[in-house]
């Protein structure tokens, strides 16, 4: 029975300054690297996802018109695939990152289950393939990515845990509701180490 840890979309127009910049992102990139730096060892299989969007479409009605985003199901431009602002934020150690996967080409995906590798592999088959029986989840945002990916993971069978020290939302309140839900689905909210000693967390790079 392997185990694997989902690391939910920290990418630079999720963080601080980005097109759909998340309060604590920046300082959620640290934490993230610092449990890694302690925990990647304890993992059979570790998981990125990115949105990469399309740029010159709506991405299925992702990208808000003219009308403007209700930053609810429509958004303003952010993460289109090869700009900056599709990459893993700068503090994120990818180097532990086993398998990279990508979302919301031309579709308003959400879920990294709606994901799949550069080759085409859907990350269901890949977390198949390592016989993967839990899944960790951490990243941004909570009430919507990490949310969706979660509930994915439980309604495909998964033993799912979401460390609530290790996500950050774009709304408190929505954010305890879906961590509530997860919960409701036979999730686990668990919370990591990383308030003991994170300034000198097993040598990881903060």
């Amino acid at each position: 029975m392997s185990r694997a840890l989902l690391v939910v979309d920290v990418q630079n127009d999720f963080t601080e300054g980005g097109a759909l910049g998340v309060t604590g992102g920046d300082d959620l990139a640290r934490r993230i690297t610092a449990f890694l730096g302690r925990h990647a060892d304890e993992y059979d299989l570790i998981v990125g996802s990115r949105d990469w969007h399309h740029g010159d479409d709506d991405n299925g009605g992702h990208f808000a018109g003219p009308e403007g985003p209700d930053y609810e199901t429509t958004w303003p431009v952010h993460c289109v695939a090869g700009t900056p602002g599709a990459e893993y934020h700068p503090r994120l150690d990818t180097t532990v990152i086993d398998v990279h996967v990508l979302k919301g080409q031309g579709t308003p995906d959400y879920s990294a289950f709606q994901a799949r590798t550069e080759d085409g592999v859907g990350l269901p088959e890949v977390l198949a393939e390592h016989r993967v029986v839990t899944v960790d989840v951490v990243g941004i945002a909570t009430d919507h990515c990490v949310r969706a990916t979660a509930l994915d993971a439980r309604a495909a069978g998964f033993d799912v845990a979401v460390y609530d020290d290790l996500v950050v939302g774009v709304d408190d309140d929505r954010s305890a509701r879906a961590l509530d839900e997860v919960r409701a689905a036979g999730g686990h909210v668990d919370h990591s180490d990383m308030d003991e000693g994170l300034a000198n967390p097993g040598g990881a790079v903060l």
